[in-house]
């Protein structure tokens, strides 16, 4: 017998109102964990407060040459980050392609939720912005 109960819940930071209840809109399992992992890579350090260790310098990196290097210090920074600060998932694996056209980087995140045998795949693109 299987059992249909959500494992994980979030606020949806959009603070859309819940129809039903006018309360602010959760979200779920898999969907909070993205958003999760979203807010997490797109913090800078000291950007939250009295929590300067929660961050990342990837917008930072952003600007540098695009190089196999860099591409490197990207993919290591993230993952740190997701084993650092997101204790439910467990990182498959980062890829990071550069988009040259697009002055982007196109990052693809392979995880699976603690306990769990399913992957899940996370695109973000990061772009640079002044």
């Amino acid at each position: 017998m299987t059992r249909n109960t959500r494992l994980f819940s979030d606020l949806d930071l959009n603070f859309t109102a819940n129809p039903v209840t006018k309360d602010i809109s959760r979200r779920y399992d898999d969907s909070a964990i993205k958003t999760s992992l979203k807010n997490l890579i797109l913090t800078s350090n000291y950007e939250r407060p009295f929590h300067s260790e929660i961050g990342s310098p990837l917008k930072r990196l952003l600007f540098e040459p695009q190089s196999p290097v860099v591409a490197s210090s990207m993919r290591k920074s993230i993952i740190d980050m997701i084993n650092s600060f997101e204790p439910r998932v467990e990182v498959i694996d980062v890829i990071v392609n550069y988009k040259p056209n697009d002055n982007g980087v196109d990052v693809t995140i392979n995880f699976k939720v603690i306990n769990t045998e399913r992957p899940i795949t996370l695109n973000i693109v990061l772009e640079r912005t002044r």
